[in-house]
């Protein structure tokens, strides 16, 4: 998610997503220039963004903590782009900038397409490596192998790979995507085009997630991780703010019990910051939102009861095991829970 226009261009004309125009990869061989190296490279992410959150949460359902440090973004961004205000002196420990945007002009001055995060940066250069959102959690699952965690789960099976992306590309295109084609519409036709999508594929997927737990196979994969992020800010933003309001997440029986059984895996609810969330989406989309209010709703106690999903089978992690405790300094406030 990046700013290519500013606060208050959001909404002024039609939505069309940039591809990402840093696409390096961090591999096992280094093919790239960047090679797999503990500590080497730090992740900028940002809570509110569901595309960082993918990131967030396969680095921890992987275990790569330890070797991949993260740094968090203000939800709040301004028009020069994601900024560090939420640590001491408003600079990033790690890579001592005070904007995303400086380690992007490291890398290439005036870099097109926007600051974006995710985002790769090398430390000791403090150069962008990568904001190929699409690639990088992929290759957190396979070129990191080395340094995953004893039992960490495989995310993107070999076996099931044509499958994964089949599903993926269905709901990047009408959910993952669509919902921000209809927020951004600046006509009624093209919003009730996306808006009709988005309800449409959450349709299919309802059907698809009423017989299996997960999306593909009968473990937790990239899948899973992606339609998450979206799920998961349903009825908090996208619903009234995008005006995805045919009906609630809560109102559909599959899809409701599927996200919340995702959130009370150890990995997913744990990296959920709801106020983060909705201060990004409300304040900074000021061309759809001027006054910059933040609801004081959706009630999030829901999101801890009771799904009884574990009675279609399934094995969340596999022959692996859930991860460890949330690392001191990386846990969601209490301010953003349920």
């Amino acid at each position: 998610m990046g700013d290519t226009e500013g606060n208050s261009g959001y909404g002024r004309k039609s939505f069309k997503r940039s591809k990402s125009h840093f696409a390096d990869r961090v591999t096992a061989d280094g093919r790239d220039g960047w090679p797999v190296e503990a500590g080497r490279y730090r992740l900028v992410v940002s809570r509110a963004c569901p595309w960082a959150s993918r990131a967030v949460i396969s680095r921890r359902l992987l275990g790569l903590e330890g070797a991949l440090s993260m740094a968090i973004a203000d939800p709040v961004q301004d028009d020069r782009s994601w900024r560090f205000t939420l640590d001491p002196g408003g600079r990033d420990p790690v890579l001592g900038i005070r904007f995303l945007s400086e380690a992007y002009e490291a890398r290439e001055p005036d870099p097109p397409g926007g600051v974006s995060v995710p985002a790769l940066v090398d430390v000791s250069s403090g150069r962008l490596v990568t904001n190929d959102y699409q690639r990088l959690t992929l290759d957190l699952a396979t070129e990191w192998t080395a340094l995953h965690r004893e039992g960490a789960p495989d995310l993107y099976p070999a076996g099931l790979r044509d499958e994964i992306d089949e599903v993926m590309a269905e709901v990047y295109e009408d959910v993952n995507n669509g919902v921000y084609r209809a927020g951004f519409a600046t006509g009624q036709e093209e919003y009730a085009a996306a808006c009709e999508g988005v309800f449409r594929r959450l349709e299919i997927l309802s059907e698809r997630l009423a017989g299996r737990r997960y999306l593909v196979g009968d473990t937790i994969t990239e899948a899973d991780i992606r339609l998450f992020t979206t799920l998961v800010r349903f009825d908090a933003v996208y619903h009234g703010h995008f005006k995805c309001n045919r009906w609630k997440l809560t109102e559909n029986q599959v899809l409701w019990a599927y996200v919340r059984d995702l959130y009370q895996t150890p990995g997913f609810g744990d990296t959920v910051d709801f106020d983060h969330i909705k201060r990004h989406y409300y304040q900074v989309h000021t061309g759809i939102n001027p006054t910059g209010i933040v609801p004081i709703g959706p009630d999030l106690s829901g999101w801890l009861t009771s799904h009884r999903r574990e009675e279609l089978g399934g094995r969340p992690f596999g022959d692996g095991s859930p991860p460890g405790p949330v690392r001191e300094g990386e846990e969601v406030p209490a301010a953003g829970r349920p």
